[in-house]
């Protein structure tokens, strides 16, 4: 293993966190079989949100949360473990890869279910960004990390542009479904707008109500990814989470998911602020049933569907990042 350099401006700092917990009745999905994937969203925020501001030591936003795979179920009133860790510094962006582990509380044997990567800006006070400590790998997972983060800058930034390339407008017969509420109070970080994984959890849910009217309310995400953060949602601001179902596969549906925000008083003039794409399947006793299948027929929803496909494309040239070598030393 190689021998970390000595570097003043990092001595003292942890590049690591990892936050341990019981999961608890209100973060169970309708049903009550599993953790809900909001839920999992909010943790895997706070863990990776802790992890950039004890490196930085600075205020930070989070800008985007790519790759969230689902690969496995969490019991409700499991044991949790949220681990982050740094695995590449810019300027002022820290790319923060997030592993959520489970246990049963009487065995407490972890197993990997979620992964993803976030990236979060530093900012100070006037909200611009400023710089953080760089980091430099030193373990052999820290250089494996650091090279699959760097592999995956191309084909992250190519999927913004071709999601914020699209068009939505009323002329679609997609399944659709749309919320729309004031941002509480309760929602508010240290910079007055609502925090990344709250934002999350409300996309998800949004996402959930779109494809349960498809399926059933069995539907569950397994994935989730192109969460850019483009504005902040601010507290006392009116949001309208507007879920789309834009492709179906046997066994997924595809479901875009856009947040928009507005001032009370102007309500007419709404700003994108986040932007998402979320995979469900329809959870069977035995794995994932069969979804009937949904056929675009209005040229707005012709194209969102073969954007769904590109997307499939661009994903597979994004390294996935194995549990063992994120939990790895």
């Amino acid at each position: 293993m190689d021998t970390p350099a000595e570097d003043a401006s990092t001595s003292g700092l942890d590049s690591r966190i990892t936050l341990r917990f019981l999961s608890l009745p209100h973060d169970s999905a309708p049903g009550g079989r599993t953790v809900a994937g909001g839920s999992v969203m909010e943790w895997i925020d706070q863990a990776g949100y802790a992890c950039a501001v004890g490196w930085s030591g600075a205020y930070c936003v989070t800008a985007y949360v790519g790759n969230v795979r689902h690969a496995r179920p969490i019991a409700p009133g499991s044991l949790v473990a949220v681990h982050a860790r740094i695995i590449h510094t810019g300027r002022s962006s820290m790319h923060v890869a997030v592993t959520v582990e489970s246990a049963d509380v009487a065995e407490r044997v972890y197993s990997p279910n979620t992964t993803c990567v976030l990236v979060f800006v530093a900012v100070g006070e006037d909200r611009t960004p400023v710089p953080v400590p760089q980091w430099r790998p030193s373990s052999a997972s820290d250089h494996a990390l650091a090279e699959a983060a760097v592999s995956r800058i191309p084909a992250r930034d190519a999927i913004k542009r071709a999601m914020l390339g699209q068009e939505y407008t009323d002329a679609s017969a997609a399944p659709r479904s749309r919320l729309r509420f004031l941002v509480p109070p309760s929602s508010v970080n240290f910079g007055g707008a609502a925090h990344g994984g709250t934002v999350m959890r409300w996309i998800d849910e949004a996402g959930y109500a779109c494809a349960a009217a498809w399926s059933s309310d069995q539907a569950v995400a397994v994935y989730s990814g192109g969460i850019h953060f483009l504005a902040p949602v601010r507290i006392g601001n009116v949001v309208e989470l507007d879920a789309r179902l834009i492709y179906t596969g046997p066994h997924s549906m595809h479901v875009s998911v856009r947040v928009l925000t507005a001032d009370p008083r102007t309500p007419e003039a709404r700003t994108l602020t986040t932007q998402c794409l979320l995979i469900f399947v329809d959870a069977g006793p035995d794995g994932a049933r069969e979804v009937r299948r949904w056929e675009p027929s209005l040229p707005e929803d012709v194209r969102l569907t073969q954007h769904a496909v590109d997307l499939v494309h661009q994903r597979g040239e994004i390294a996935v990042l194995a549990p063992e070598v994120l939990l790895a030393q």
